[in-house]
């Protein structure tokens, strides 16, 4: 059962690696200053997210105990559902973007994050819930919790998408903050 929580997690992980491409050309400057605005902010959220991400796959992929298991999980849940929200408040306080369309390119954005903040929240308060005692009914809530794991997501994945079509991607790749390399999982 844990495998198959690393494997679909493993679909999550990579959502916020979508920024992680080459940069471009020198592009529109006022494009880039708010690009990097908003990466600067960015960075430590995602390094945390993709922390979490380790913890997640390392418990999952190791004979962990259901307690580890489910401890790992909450506090990983919590943090990325704090770290989405946080990453929303980051593009709402950049101000709009310059780009056509930017009021709403920004406010579907902040939506999309803000979705996956709770998604990750209603995550933990599952994880929370499970006994782990109860082999049985952990593994089954496990699967349950893994089955959450694409909807909790899906708001992320939405809100790149509108930065993305909004014209914005060329200028957010080229900014450091927005490249995220994958951490190695945090030793027990």
């Amino acid at each position: 059962m844990n495998k198959k929580l690393a494997a679909a997690l493993s679909g999550g992980a990579v959502l916020m690696l979508v920024l992680s491409g080459c940069g471009g050309d020198d592009g529109d400057k006022k494009a880039d200053a708010w690009a990097k605005k908003v990466c600067d902010q960015w960075q430590p959220e995602l390094k945390k997210i993709e922390t979490a991400n380790a913890d997640i796959k390392r418990v999952a992929s190791e004979s962990s105990k259901p307690e580890e298991v489910q401890q790992t999980d909450s506090a990983a849940f919590g943090t990325m559902s704090e770290s989405y929200k946080a990453l929303g408040t980051a593009l709402q306080g950049a101000g709009v973007p310059p780009v056509k369309n930017g009021e709403a390119t920004q406010a579907e954005a902040v939506k999309g994050f803000e979705a996956t903040s709770k998604g990750y929240a209603d995550l933990k308060t599952k994880m929370d819930a499970l006994d782990p005692k109860e082999q049985t009914n952990f593994a089954a809530g496990l699967k349950e919790v893994a089955a959450g794991l694409d909807a909790a997501a899906a708001g992320g994945k939405d809100a790149l998408s509108q930065l993305k079509a909004g014209g914005l991607e060329q200028a957010m790749n080229s900014q450091p903050g927005c490249q995220v390399t994958t951490p190695s999982p945090t030793p027990k």
